[in-house]
């Protein structure tokens, strides 16, 4: 099986980019969306298209999925026509989304039974990183399976991990790391509302806490990219992606018996409060808190 040939299953935000940087690395890619028209934008970069999920593993002999949520993982994965059951033993499969833990080692163990390797490989980065392949990225699984996809991983990430044998411990890296940008973000949010208060320049606040104690690249991200520019879609994390992740880790943290106090109070805010926000970048926090009328957390 020629090793320069790549699937990729999900075209959008951030599938997209990182399947052309596939394609600039020398790789030909077979690309598949339940969208057809980012399935022929791909084209038009040199893709190949006209495949499914079933038919994607003869072709190739490594897979990427990049999807949006839990159950369209596992029906990609585990569905009739899916991954799992049409893979074969040179196939190895690495899903860059974001699930739980317990549905990487589920995906894992159906593959491992039918020959098939199989990665939980999150990524950070938002869509300037998946763009900029600058990526990381946090691998969980077989060590020879990660040294095997580790050239293919360089094509779409900078900062490459292998943080484990486990087939769900790199998720759980990419979720604490989502619980932290999602309370910084709340943070930004909060502390810009005092700023309008007390009639403060952001611009004058910025400067100031991004040489101070309070810096974090989440504030530099959301008031230089978003907030400063009142355009909340470019290059967007989405609220509703944000509110997916937190709900993620206050399931894994309960799975372990340990706490989220923040967590679970921004969880049940955003719940109250997103209506509008939704497909809108994670920054739009400062939106939806100075905008509307919001309800406490529960």
């Amino acid at each position: 099986m020629d090793t320069k040939k790549v699937g990729f299953i999900g075209l959008g935000n951030m599938g997209y980019p990182m399947a052309s940087n596939l394609l600039k690395a020398g790789y030909t890619v077979y690309g598949v969306d339940v969208n057809k028209m980012n399935e022929k934008r791909f084209a038009e970069i040199g893709g190949n298209i006209g495949f499914t999920s079933a038919t994607l593993p003869s072709e190739v002999n490594l897979i990427f999925t990049s999807l949006p949520t839990p159950p369209i993982v596992e029906s990609v994965y585990l569905g009739n026509e899916g991954l799992v059951e049409n893979g074969k033993t040179s196939l190895t499969l690495v899903d860059l989304s974001t699930v739980s833990p317990e549905l990487n080692k589920t995906i894992a163990k159906a593959a491992l039974q039918n020959g098939t390797q199989y990665l939980g490989a999150p990524v950070s980065g938002s869509v300037t990183g998946a763009e900029a392949a600058s990526l990381s990225v946090m691998v969980g699984g077989n060590k020879e399976t990660y040294d095997f996809a580790l050239p293919y991983l360089k094509a779409i990430g900078k900062n490459i991990f292998h943080v484990g044998e486990d087939h769900g411990v790199g998720t759980v890296v990419k979720l604490i790391n989502n619980l932290m940008a999602g309370i910084h973000t709340q943070a930004v949010a909060e502390a810009l509302s005092i700023a309008d208060a007390a009639g403060l320049d952001h611009n004058i606040v910025y400067e100031i806490v991004n040489v101070s104690s309070g810096q974090s690249d989440v504030f530099r991200r959301n008031y230089k990219n978003f907030i400063a520019k009142d355009e909340y879609y470019k290059g967007a994390f989405t609220t509703e992606l944000l509110l997916k992740d937190l709900r993620l880790a206050n399931y894994v943290s309960n799975s372990f018996k340990t706490k989220l106090p923040l967590g679970e109070a921004l969880v049940d805010y955003f719940e109250s409060n997103i209506k509008g926000y939704e497909d809108k970048d994670m920054s739009t926090a400062y939106l939806m808190l100075t905008e509307q009328k919001v309800e406490p957390a529960k």
